[in-house]
Formats: C-alpha cells, sequence, structure tokens
C-alpha cells in the first residue's frame, strides 16, 4: 500500500463556517508524560514525513512549542512548501478564560509556536480557574464562575486581528453553545468533544449540524492509560468482530466510524508505524456496512473523561455533573 502525499490535499478536509478547510485526520499532542522536546519534534517531523497536515495542540499540553520547532524544521527540509499547507489548532486553558486573559494567552501561544497564526483557537472547556492554578493544586477552590458571553467576545477579538483563523471551543454541550449563539458575531466553527464508539454523541452531533458547527473528535479510541479514558473501545468484541472479518485493526474500525460520521479525528500515537496505519483509514474502499454500524450502536455507552474536577456541589462553578455538560 502506498504512502500517504506530502501535500494537503491527500487527506480530505471539509469547510467549516468561517470559509476555511479543516483537514479530517490531525496528529493530537497532548501525552503524559510528553517525550524530551527533541524526541518530540522528531516525531512530529515524521508525522508531517507521513502525510500529516492537521496538528492539535493547547497550552496545557506543554508541546506548542516542539510542534513549532517542528514546523520550523519542515520548511528548512522542504517537506512542506509553506506554513498555510498546515493545519494547527491550539486551545486556551482554564486559567486564562476570562475576557481579559483570552488575547494574551494567544499570543502567548503563538510566541510559543513561532508562529504569526493558528488556524483554529479554541476554548478548552467551559470552565474558569484561578489563574495561580495548575495540575497539582486543581481543587473545588480553585474555580470559578465561567463568563461565556464575555469569554466568547474575546475569542471573537482574536479572530478579527488574524490571530486565529477560525475560533470554536471543545467539551461544550447545546445550552452552552445557544448562549455563544444567541450573542455571537462570529459562531463557533467547531466544538471538539469526546466521541468514539463507545461515546456517540447523537444528540449533541445532531445539535452541531443544525447549527452548522463542525465536531472534531478527541480520544477517538477511548483510551489514555491510568489517570483517564477506558478499553471500551479497544477491548470491544463487536469491534475485533468488525476487523477480524475485514481484515483490518480494531483501532481503524474505531477510527473509520469516526471519519464516517463527517467528524474530523484527532488521533494520538507518536509509534512511526501506527501513525500511518491511522491515516490508512481513507484508503477503505468499501464504507461500513448498515450490519456492521447497527452491531457499533451496541456498544455500550463509556464516557471517558467524566469532569469531576470541574464540579463544585457548594459554587461557584457547576454544582453538577449535568450542569457541566448540558
Amino acid at each position: 500500500m502506498g504512502e500517504v502525499g506530502a501535500s494537503r490535499s491527500a487527506i480530505p478536509e471539509v469547510a467549516l463556517n468561517s470559509g476555511h478547510k479543516i483537514p479530517l485526520i490531525g496528529l493530537g499532542t497532548a501525552a503524559g508524560p510528553l517525550p524530551p522536546p527533541e524526541a518530540l519534534i522528531a516525531i512530529l517531523v515524521e508525522a508531517i514525513e507521513a502525510g500529516y497536515r492537521h496538528f492539535d495542540t493547547a497550552a496545557v499540553y506543554g508541546s506548542e512549542e516542539s510542534l513549532g520547532r517542528a514546523v520550523a524544521e519542515a520548511l528548512e527540509r522542504q517537506l512542506i512548501k509553506s506554513r498555510d499547507d498546515l493545519f494547527i489548532t491550539s486551545k486556551v486553558w482554564c486559567t486564562h478564560t476570562d475576557p481579559a486573559l483570552v488575547l494574551p494567552a494567544l499570543k502567548e501561544t503563538l510566541g510559543r509556536l513561532g508562529l504569526e497564526y493558528v488556524d483554529l483557537y479554541l476554548i478548552h472547556w467551559p470552565v474558569r480557574l484561578k489563574k495561580e492554578t495548575n495540575k497539582s493544586n486543581l481543587t473545588k477552590e480553585s474555580l470559578l464562575d465561567f463568563d461565556v458571553k464575555g469569554t466568547w467576545e474575546a475569542m471573537e477579538e482574536c479572530s478579527k486581528l488574524g490571530l486565529a483563523k477560525s475560533i470554536g471551543v471543545s467539551n461544550f454541550g447545546p445550552k452552552k453553545l445557544s448562549h455563544i449563539l444567541q450573542s455571537c458575531t462570529i459562531p463557533p466553527a467547531v466544538n471538539q468533544v469526546e466521541m468514539h464508539v463507545a461515546w456517540r454523541q447523537e444528540k449533541l452531533r445532531e445539535y452541531c449540524k443544525e447549527k452548522g458547527i463542525h465536531v472534531s473528535a478527541w480520544s477517538p479510541l477511548a483510551a489514555n492509560g491510568a489517570s483517564w479514558g477506558s478499553k471500551a473501545v479497544m477491548d470491544s468484541l463487536i469491534l475485533k468482530d468488525i476487523a477480524n472479518a475485514r481484515g483490518t485493526t480494531v483501532a481503524q474500525v474505531a477510527l473509520r466510524w469516526v471519519y464516517e460520521q463527517g467528524a474530523s479525528v484527532i488521533v494520538k500515537s507518536f509509534n512511526k508505524e501506527r501513525m500511518k496505519d491511522n491515516l490508512r483509514i481513507i484508503e477503505w474502499e468499501k464504507q461500513l456496512t448498515e450490519e456492521e454500524l447497527e452491531k457499533i450502536n451496541q456498544i455500550p455507552p463509556c464516557q471517558g473523561v467524566r469532569g469531576e474536577m470541574f464540579v463544585n456541589e457548594s459554587g461557584p462553578g457547576y454544582k453538577s455533573l449535568d450542569e457541566l455538560w448540558e
């Protein structure tokens, strides 16, 4: 089977409501722990060589600088013709989801990336944390009330300044999206959410489709190790049967399902061969059949990240998980 070509057009793209196009497969750069910078840069350059053109990072991941250096190396080695050949997504973390802090946060992100703009900038969670909060000291006392309207206005400013070609959100439910849509001048282009065969997000996808918001799937294989995620996808007997019958892998069946729903897939493997295998889902000659889709719909629901850390029963913030996700 041939290598996926080097041009951005090798991976199918879909038009966003912003007028820009997003490649339907992207490489995520979150990992715990991250490889050392030099190793991560080499991995990301390998991904560009393999055909990836969409890279997903975030302020909280700690991978922005390495991604920026990988982009510079890819340009130097002429693996890509220009920065415009890549689609770069980053996200504002919860410590900066305040109307006055969003634009400075994006400028810091661009500084770390060494870029003049990102293709997509997202509000990472509909959550606000005290500015001094980090992963090790996050408690219920860290939570503050989240100003959806004001924070989105700051995102719009990022777009108007040309620092973000498209803007969107992550982990937002219909109610929070509706709050934005009621008052915005620029609607969210993307909602990036946990989505896989065990967390199919039917209602949210239907809402986003109706409103012209593209859905992007993080954790499309559901698993990430001890701290979060599950084996609901990779250990699924239903997926194993489909994969065996097709002569493919469980991961490829799971990723192909997300891809066929029209969502962009944020895959995450730093293994060179698996990076290539994940791209091969676009080469399938036959789509999943109605029978296979019906079987997949029987996989029991399992949400990998419930967000308990963002719930504070006595306020401020969200009083329940339902309030966080609705």
